[in-house]
């Protein structure tokens, strides 16, 4: 994916977390959540799960991930490297604690998407320079899908976005009533959880973010 269209598919970065489903939890409401969150406009997938063992976590992503290869929607796994190669996802996202940027490029290859999580300046030029492809930099607002997410300043946000030339995505606690402050930041798009999966209306909640981030950010 070029750099370009890789940038555009950010703007509404839906993160999956099955806890904010509720009585909806399943795999095949998953399914069912992600494919309406789609429908209202997400543009790029993250499946992440924490808690499904090898099997199940797989499955799930087979089926996501051809969701989302029928809808032209970038599709990444959250964390786990071996899910994202055998399944043949776009990419993965880590962490700072996790796998390395240039031991997960060697495994993936250099045509998958790697995605950053970053928190500070010299995080995100390291990242740069490794070879990532986008950073999610967060939480800039307080979240309760990460109890233990950083919190990092708008301020600091728009210096990464100044420091850095791959696209930035800011996550945490982002909402309808709370983007409009990311105006002006330099990031291109917002990566949400519960503000499309904890909601009542998915399609509408997506459509609704999908707007505000639009007139925002491109």
């Amino acid at each position: 994916m070029k750099s370009a269209e890789l940038e555009k598919s950010l703007l509404l970065y839906a993160v999956t977390d099955r806890s904010w489903l509720k009585d909806r939890s399943s795999a095949e409401e998953l399914y069912d959540a992600v494919k309406a969150s789609i429908e209202g406009g997400v543009t790029f997938v993250q499946l992440r799960e924490k808690n499904l063992d090898e099997e199940a976590f797989l499955q799930e992503a087979f089926r996501l991930k051809e969701l989302c290869l029928s809808k032209n929607i970038p599709f990444v796994i959250n964390d786990n490297v071996s899910v994202a190669e055998k399944t043949g996802a776009d990419g993965v996202h880590i962490g700072q604690d996790d796998m390395s940027l240039k031991e997960v490029r060697s495994i993936l290859g250099r045509d998958k998407i790697i995605g950053v999580s970053c928190h500070s300046v010299r995080e995100a030029v390291t990242a740069e320079k490794d070879g990532a492809d986008y950073l999610g930099v967060g939480a800039i607002f307080t979240t309760s899908t990460k109890n233990d997410a950083d919190s990092v300043s708008i301020e600091t946000l728009s210096a990464i976005c100044r420091a850095v030339s791959i696209p930035v995505v800011a996550i945490g606690g982002i909402s309808l009533n709370n983007i409009h402050l990311l105006k002006d930041s330099g990031i291109s798009g917002v990566a949400v959880v519960s503000a499309i999966y904890a909601q009542d209306d998915i399609t509408l909640s997506a459509q609704k973010l999908k707007e505000s981030a639009r007139n925002l950010f491109s």
